[in-house]
């Protein structure tokens, strides 16, 4: 290019480059508008896209200085191609509006700073990029694709905005990605800087690795349909910060690694009539969702690991599934009456992992009762689905001793049915088999040597009832006697084999 046929203004940006002086564009008149009616800016402020690489791959390097392209607040017009360009030096471009697409796929740069800037798209998928990345206060109408970028600082999208639809082909010919703004299979090498993001189209973080954290607090992401926010496989060094997030699709954390906190207190979750939250096989230290709205849609936590899971029941919706899924503590502590409701609600129906888990996490605490209840709740839960005989032989065991968890009935039982007796005896004596033989009658212990099948007082051989009604009192207690024994021996076989 001829250094002949540049502008005012390109000239400017020329000269200012060897030594990293930035170029501020805004005293050169249109000072009212700002970058996002940056069509209204004159040739005082614009600067043609080619002079532009031609500043960047070109421009003069002298001994001792550091070059740089600073430039505030101009009208890049025309396309910037960079396309597998090595800048080798900072580029900023702070409050510029782009008339095209800018083209940095394949590109390096050791910083790239577009904060404030308004962008009809951005192409720039396996950039690399020295330093970090920064479209703080960006307003972006069209789709983004920094698939496979390399950053080796952080990225920075605070009150970044993504609007548009994402359409039309990749570079390379790919299909286009579902989500506007495209960092999937992204290295960075610091944090994922974004509260505040707001993307109409859905956020892909697919495949992608970040060393420290990712923070998404009071971001909006809205893809209603689709896919919000797709963190698949998604690898993050310590937390991934959600709080006060609003999220209208699906929110996808498949196979995520996460080993500090997924923070999504106060969240609000919602694709109604598909899945809101999908965060199965994932490993994550602790997921909260503290104060959280109710989720709209089906949540999926199969097979994963979570050493803290911070979920009040009121938060879970109609459909979750649970089966795989594995905590160290659950919280806030509920009565287990109310976390059996979410377990009732399991898409997979009866999933016994998930009752041995609930009871589990009582256990850790040392509420045994309450895990008492919950396995109560699954042998009931599992009698749902056997023959009609063993139905009948559960309801006997629930009735009696509640499946062995419930002891206590197997006493109220026998305490109610000996008072009866004992009282039946006593007024109406049964008749001695050898009157010169027997004991002295004792309507107690002749009612305990009926109820109990093994210890033997010698009542019941030496007497003999009288009437109808008593004969059949008899039989009551010796029938009763061994059903309350075989459930009680049942149950306790199976808390035994539990422990």
């Amino acid at each position: 290019m001829e250094i002949n046929t540049l502008t005012a203004a390109e000239r400017r940006l020329w000269d200012a480059f060897p030594t990293g002086e930035p170029v501020n564009f805004g005293d050169a008149g249109d000072a009212d508008a700002g970058p996002d009616e940056g069509a209204r800016w004159g040739p005082r402020r614009s600067v043609r896209a080619e002079v532009v690489r031609a500043v960047l791959l070109g421009g003069e390097r002298p001994d001792g200085e550091v070059a740089a392209l600073r430039m505030i607040g101009a009208r890049i017009t025309g396309a910037l191609n960079l396309r597998y360009g090595n800048a080798d030096c900072p580029v900023s471009l702070i409050g510029c509006f782009f008339d095209e697409v800018p083209n940095l796929y394949g590109a390096q740069v050791r910083q790239l700073n577009l904060s404030g800037s308004v962008l009809p798209g951005l192409n720039a998928a396996t950039l690399r990029v020295d330093g970090v990345l920064r479209m703080t206060d960006c307003l972006v109408r069209g789709p983004v694709r920094l698939g496979g970028v390399q950053i080796a600082g952080a990225v920075f999208l605070d009150r970044a905005r993504f609007t548009g639809a994402a359409s039309g082909p990749a570079d390379g010919g790919a299909p286009a990605p579902e989500a506007l703004l495209a960092l999937n299979h992204a290295s960075v090498g610091d944090d994922l800087w974004a509260p505040g993001l707001r993307v109409d189209g859905g956020l892909r973080l697919d495949g992608g690795s970040v060393r420290g954290s990712v923070n998404l607090d009071d971001a909006v992401l809205t893809a209603p349909g689709g896919t919000a926010l797709d963190a698949e496989t998604l690898t993050v060094g310590a937390d991934l910060r959600g709080m006060r997030l609003r999220v209208r699709g699906r929110f996808n954390l498949r196979g995520a690694r996460i080993p500090g906190q997924l923070n999504l207190a106060h969240a609000r979750l919602s694709e109604p009539g598909g899945v809101a939250l999908r965060a199965s096989s994932c490993v994550i230290g602790e997921l909260w969702l503290r104060r959280a709205a109710p989720v709209e849609g089906a949540v999926n936590l199969r097979r994963s690991q979570v050493e803290l899971l911070h979920v009040a029941p009121d938060i879970w919706p109609d459909n979750v599934r649970l089966d795989g899924l594995t905590y160290g503590t659950l919280a806030p502590h509920e009565p287990a009456e109310r976390r059996l409701a979410v377990l009732e609600r399991d898409g997979d129906g009866y999933v016994p992992y998930s009752y041995e888990q609930l009871a589990a996490s009582y256990r850790r605490i040392g509420d045994d009762a309450a895990a008492r209840t919950v396995q109560l709740a699954k042998q009931r839960r599992q009698r749902r689905g056997l023959a009609r005989y063993a139905r009948l032989w559960g309801h006997v065991q629930d009735l009696t001793v509640g499946y062995g968890f419930r002891p206590m009935r197997a006493v109220t039982w026998m305490l109610s049915l000996l008072t009866v007796a004992s009282v039946a005896y006593g007024l109406r004596p049964p008749r001695p088999l050898k009157a010169d033989e027997a004991p002295d009658f004792n309507p107690v212990f002749y009612s305990l040597d009926l109820l109990l099948p093994i210890i033997d007082f010698g009542q019941e051989r030496a007497f003999t009832p009288e009437g109808g009604g008593l004969q059949w009192l008899a039989y009551v207690l010796i029938i009763t006697g061994w059903i309350l024994a075989t459930t009680v021996a049942a149950g306790v076989t199976r808390a035994v084999s539990r422990q």
